[in-house]
């Protein structure tokens, strides 16, 4: 049994042996070591009997010299059904053209959506940007970058999104975004007094509505009172005798409002390398678009290597889809960019002040754009392993005040 296992699909035939004694061929067969199975008589001078389709020329040059005539009753197997299959020319390209447009129907956005509580006006931005990148129902899936790179595209673009993610689902193109939400400052209603944030130096002062209870060049610290929301309303006495002059001083609560601009100080650390090594690309690139399947790619399309020294490479995959399935293949397309390799080197002066510049660049994010930084001072400054670690003392001029509302009983 085992010898005739996989038979239908090598595919074998069932021959009729006719002369003298046909049983004497099979056995003749048999003993030359071809396969032969299910043999039965056909008529007094006749056998039939099934033999490998493999076997079939060794059949005929055993029949030689012998006085036996051999005809083909059955083909059984895999390659006659294709046979019959490539002789019909009309059904086989009808098979073929269906095969590619399914493929090529199945590798294009049918829809574009996008999901999450977000303002109409929102998704309306996002679907514009999309349109701009070429994201649309009918759009082909091989020229759209990859999800990644979109993410980061319309986050970049459309500063009132948080977050978006980006999922290529069969022929659906599915976004969920996350509206920002800005954070504004709570705002202190009713009657409030101005208070310092941080110990200063009171540098200038304008006051539109309150009591100033600071002056200029005033030590303040933390949660000292700036100005004050209450204030004295004098007011004259009611009396019959009018030569009394008696006055009644009442006290009212306003909304205290003005900018306190002191002078704060700072300490940071910053670590600077003498030495830098980093890469730049120059803008020039070139294309190579590969057919992979599993692991293994082959070339179509760019077979010469560009000359350049450095090289970056970015490549970006695109499976095939057969409807909703995803085939082993896939469309590799691989960017080839000139790189240079600059090293840096620099002085301990240079890098105190890019020490200097750096620190400066992180308190001014921190205290943001209205603050001003007006001078600094190395405190200390090392090398170590190649590095200078610097310690600074920076003086900057902001605004310190802030609402604090009046509470009953102050």
């Amino acid at each position: 049994m085992k010898q005739i296992q996989g038979s239908f699909i090598k595919g074998y035939v069932r021959i009729v042996v006719s002369g003298n004694l046909p049983e004497l061929f099979f056995q003749e067969c048999t003993t030359k070591g071809i396969t032969v199975w299910n043999i039965k008589k056909e008529g007094k001078n006749s056998c039939s009997g099934n033999v490998k389709l493999s076997d079939l020329s060794k059949v005929k040059l055993l029949r030689r010299g012998k006085n036996y005539k051999i005809s083909f009753k059955q083909r059984r197997g895999y390659p006659f059904l294709l046979s019959r299959f490539l002789r019909k020319k009309e059904f086989v390209l009808s098979f073929i053209m269906s095969i590619l447009l399914i493929l090529f129907m199945s590798n294009i956005i049918w829809k574009v959506e996008v999901t999450g509580d977000l303002p109409i006006e929102i998704e309306e931005k996002i679907a514009k940007q999309l349109d701009e990148y070429g994201i649309h129902p009918g759009a082909w899936i091989f020229t759209i970058d990859s999800p990644g790179i979109i993410q980061q595209k319309l986050t970049n673009d459309i500063p009132e999104l948080l977050w978006v993610g980006v999922r290529q689902k069969g022929t659906t193109f599915q976004l969920e975004g996350v509206e920002k939400i800005v954070v504004k400052e709570e705002e202190v209603d009713g009657p409030r007094d101005l208070v310092a944030t941080k110990k200063g130096v009171i540098k200038s002062m304008y006051v539109s509505r309150g009591l100033p209870k600071v002056e200029i060049n005033d030590y303040v610290r933390p949660g000292q009172i700036l100005v004050s929301g209450t204030l004295n309303q004098i007011e004259a006495k009611p009396d019959e005798d009018e030569s009394n002059d008696e006055k009644e001083i009442k006290q009212i609560v306003v909304p205290a409002e003005g900018e306190i601009i002191a002078t704060t100080w700072y300490e940071m650390d910053v670590t600077v390398p003498l030495k830098q090594n980093y890469e730049l690309l120059t803008g020039n690139q070139e294309k190579k678009y590969y057919f992979g399947i599993n692991d293994f790619k082959v070339p179509v399309w760019g077979f010469r290597s560009p000359e350049y020294e450095a090289v970056h490479y970015d490549s970006t995959e695109t499976p095939l889809r057969f409807l909703k399935w995803d085939l082993p293949f896939k469309i590799i397309e691989t960017t080839l960019s000139e790189k240079k390799l600059h090293e840096l080197e620099r002085s301990k002066e240079e890098a105190i002040q890019a020490g200097i510049k750096q620190a400066k660049e992180e308190l001014q994010l921190q205290l943001g754009p209205k603050a001003k930084v007006v001078s600094e001072k190395v405190l200390h400054e090392t090398v170590e392993n190649g590095k200078v670690k610097l310690e600074l003392y920076m003086t900057v001029e902001e605004n310190i005040a802030k609402a604090q509302p009046i509470t009953q009983g102050d």
